[in-house]
């Protein structure tokens, strides 16, 4: 079988030539995504076509093994492909295997891309044939070359900013064509929100579970904002068990609402649930993870500010990655320029997350609340209120990212990153089900 590379670099027209030229000489095209060296045996061959041929699907994809520098070989497993894994980092393997007769189906492909051809190739083959399938059985060993660390940022790094158009243009064309796509000339603006007498405008909101060594951080930092309206800060304690509870009531402030809840089968989301239910609860409530701080005491002044000029249901901030003693990190400032007023909501589908820190409307939230999950519960949100109204951005830092090895996120296992993926491009499918619904009604 022939194999086309489209690692790293090479994801260009050029390589979709050569992918239609081998089609036509095979009927099974491998395509290559990683650099580095596949091993097949003769059998494992045979069996990858057997299996291609076996199914409708456009390409099919399997499990594999990774030859490590000492020679071990680690399993590797992937997940399954659904309507929602439109990421454009979609991890099918170091390698694919394409139906020729499928790709030489395909409408003629002319846009002149350097980098995203595959990415393109791969949306409209699911659009015209259906999604591809993924093999759950080890089918090949791969011998990985030039690895780098890479990052979960490099999508927002400013050198990769011609990748990222390229990206966001082949998967803005692909929600067109399956009727998914946001117009945002039909958002509605948010109207300003009533305020009873006595009330908080705004509330900094802050889960935590055992983080006794930063939570004190994260609550000075929450009140020490300057503003010229009420505010308070809520943190739901969520039954810790190293101090972080006695921590907590060391702070003595008027303004700070420590919540215990009474269930004990609360997550990340669900303890947002919680805070947003409270009555004392403002009327825009303002993430604060406790092991970050705000880069300043205008912070929240800001975020409220975007709420009142922008019209909008949600605000993001920009944040600054840095160390524990908060000295920054590579690649610096993530202020996800990738988000435009015009196609950001679009966008959004395309990437992991929208950025640091996120800020609500509280009545919003009580109407439809957060997944009662750890990881993606943001995100779900900040998708379901852009299919409707505009997001306020905020491109300058407002907000100290910590890095450090008690992170939630610090060096995750493939297991719990594959889990991860599947939970977002599984909210990505609902998501896109739901446009798909809605599609060109007054909604939108």
């Amino acid at each position: 079988m022939n194999i086309i590379k489209f690692n790293k670099g090479l994801a260009s027209i050029e390589a979709l030539q050569q992918l239609f030229h081998a089609a036509e000489e095979d009927d099974c095209v491998l395509v290559q995504l990683q650099d580095g060296d596949i091993v097949m045996t003769e059998a494992e061959s045979l069996r990858l076509r057997n299996l291609l041929e076996s199914t409708d699907a456009p390409f099919i994809y399997m499990d594999y093994r990774q030859q490590e520098t000492d020679g071990r070989c680690v399993e590797m497993p992937c997940i399954d492909y659904m309507l929602g894994s439109v990421r454009d980092d979609f991890d099918f393997g170091p390698l694919v295997a394409v139906s020729s007769s499928k790709l030489l189906s395909m409408p003629d492909i002319e846009v002149p891309f350097k980098h995203a051809a595959w990415y393109l190739l791969r949306l409209h083959m699911t659009w015209q044939f259906g999604l591809p399938f993924h093999i759950q059985e080890t089918g090949y060993t791969y011998l990985p070359q030039n690895v780098s660390e890479g990052s979960q940022f490099d999508y927002v790094d400013p050198r990769n900013a011609a990748v990222q158009k390229e990206m966001e243009l082949a998967l803005t064309s692909y929600l067109k064509a399956i009727g998914a796509w946001l117009d945002a000339s039909k958002l509605k603006r948010f109207p300003l929100q009533p305020q009873r007498d006595g009330e908080a405008t705004a509330s900094v909101v802050i889960p935590v579970y055992n983080r006794e060594k930063t939570i004190r951080d994260a609550i000075r930092s929450a009140l020490s904002q300057e503003t010229d309206f009420k505010f308070n800060v809520l943190v739901v304690d969520n039954h810790s068990t190293d101090g972080t509870t006695e921590a907590i009531d060391e702070i003595r402030d008027e303004r700070l609402v420590h919540i215990i809840p009474q269930e004990t089968t609360l997550k990340i989301g669900g303890c947002w649930n919680r805070a947003v239910s409270d009555p004392r609860c403002g009327l825009w409530v303002v993430q604060l993870d406790s092991d970050d701080i705000y880069s300043g005491p205008d912070t929240l002044a800001r975020i409220v500010n975007a709420f009142q000029q922008q019209g909008c249901a949600a605000v993001v901030g920009s944040y600054q990655l840095t160390d524990f003693d908060l000295n920054p990190l590579p690649p610096g400032i993530i202020d996800h320029r990738e988000w435009t007023a015009e196609n950001g909501m679009n966008n959004a589908l395309r990437i992991n997350g929208l950025g640091a820190p996120r800020a609500f409307s509280r009545e919003l939230l009580r109407a439809n609340p957060l997944p009662n999950t750890s990881y993606g519960e943001d995100y779900a949100a900040m998708l379901r209120i852009t299919r409707q109204y505009p997001l306020g951005r905020i491109y300058e830092p407002l907000y100290n990212c910590r890095r450090w090895a008690g992170n939630s996120d610090a060096a995750l296992s493939r297991e719990k990153i594959n889990r991860n993926n599947l939970y977002k491009d599984r909210i990505r499918t609902l998501e896109i089900l739901a446009r798909q619904k809605n599609y060109d009604s007054e909604v939108f």
